[in-house]
């Protein structure tokens, strides 16, 4: 990687990065911001899904206007106002004596912006690099999306000690100097865009899903049960280890960055290992999620810290795993200017993940522990069964 493209990269880089702390900072904060603010637990977890569900549904949208208009056009607006809706929630909590509502409504604002800005960079990464390289590119990149998860609890547990609503000042701090970053510094290859009408753009991307219509619906379902399964985890440990371990602020959000460090570590390397062996892809999708299925069986047994913190440092590697190959399975299915908005999709299944991970698994709490772990265990053995069946790769098409 050339010198110039290298800072190029590690800006884009930046954009996942806070990205992920969108929901991942706030997990640890979960009692505090229930005390604080005399909610429970089903209106705390509406805080991630006012976020995330926004962000899925505009994710497609900004896909298109990014193969429209280009991708620095709809990303940079879009990291404003991720910033901007953190500050909204912030100055919410700071102020108002009562500022449920009007942090949910920065949050809406927040997940509006997200909606535009990871996806985006995957598409620009897949742009700006072709065949082996993009492998590599997009393995750093989904790694920058794991170390954001891994220093994602310690962040919120640590400014949280300042004050419980402390985090969401730090999207703006963060945010605003990425989005000059990108635009002022990173250079978006010509020639990408497309000047069709949208219903000439739906007619061409439908004959794209109607050629890789199960490789891609595959590498979705796989995408958005990993992210399902890590934060329904995470929000469940998150008072698991308050209430059970008597973990609490750093020391909790030290021990749940294990399994999301485990996962950036294993996407790293996935995505340096596997960006020449193609061949390998779908093994490694597979196994992952085998591995995923078997971890989350082993969770209910353990009843000391220690084996637990092992059986979960593997679940984050089963997960980092499988997510580079999904990306660029997901990356080189089309030509750059049908790419932004197939990988927006993308995006918009790992937010719904996200957004029904925690309060799927607050509800399956009424199974019981055994219960609702296998009930996971199950959905993730599908999603190892579908890939073996659906997800072929193929050569990339630039």
């Amino acid at each position: 990687m050339k010198k110039s493209t290298a800072w190029q990269f590690a800006i884009l880089c930046g954009v996942p990065f806070i990205m992920v702390l969108g929901n991942s900072m706030l997990i640890p904060v979960f009692p505090q911001m229930q005390q604080a603010m005399d909610i429970t637990k089903f209106q705390v977890g509406l805080i991630v899904t006012f976020f995330s569900v926004p962000a899925g549904l505009l994710i497609p949208f900004a896909g298109f206007l990014s193969d429209r208009y280009g991708r620095k056009v709809i990303m940079v607006p879009a990291l404003l106002l991720y910033g901007i809706g953190g500050l909204i929630s912030g100055f919410s909590a700071l102020l108002l004596p009562k500022p449920y509502i009007p942090l949910l409504i920065g949050r809406i604002i927040q997940g509006t912006g997200a909606g535009g800005t990871y996806q985006l960079a995957m598409a620009l990464t897949g742009d700006i690099f072709q065949s082996e390289e993009r492998t590599k590119a997009l393995g750093l990149l989904e790694a920058s999306n794991g170390f954001g998860k891994v220093v994602s609890p310690l962040l919120g547990s640590a400014i949280a000690l300042i004050t419980w609503f402390a985090p969401f000042f730090l999207y703006g701090i963060l945010t605003f100097p990425i989005a000059l970053g990108v635009w002022f510094l990173v250079k978006e290859p010509k020639g990408n865009t497309t000047k069709e009408s949208f219903a000439e753009y739906w007619k061409k991307l439908k004959e794209v899903f109607s050629e890789k219509l199960a490789t891609l619906l595959g590498c979705y379902f796989v995408g958005s049960v990993s992210l399902f399964t890590l934060f329904g985890v995470l929000s469940h440990f998150s008072d698991i280890f308050e209430t059970d371990y008597k973990i609490f602020g750093i020391i909790k959000g030290l021990v749940l960055a294990i399994p999301v460090f485990a996962m950036a570590a294993s996407s790293y390397l996935s995505g340096v290992i596997l960006s020449s062996k193609k061949n390998l892809w779908k093994i490694i999708i597979v196994s992952g999620m085998v591995l995923t299925t078997i971890t989350l069986l082993l969770i209910p047994p353990f009843d000391n810290l220690i084996g637990l913190l092992i059986v979960l440092f593997f679940l984050g590697v089963s997960i980092g795993i499988i997510l580079p190959p999904i990306n660029s399975l997901i990356t080189g299915a089309t030509s750059a200017e049908k790419r932004g908005v197939v990988t927006s999709l993308y995006g918009t299944v790992r937010f719904f993940g996200v957004a029904i991970g925690p309060p799927t698994f607050g509800l399956a709490l009424a199974l019981g522990n055994w219960g609702m772990f296998i009930a996971a265990g199950a959905i993730a053995l599908s999603a190892a069964i579908i890939a073996l069946c659906f997800i072929t790769p193929s050569k990339d098409k630039e």
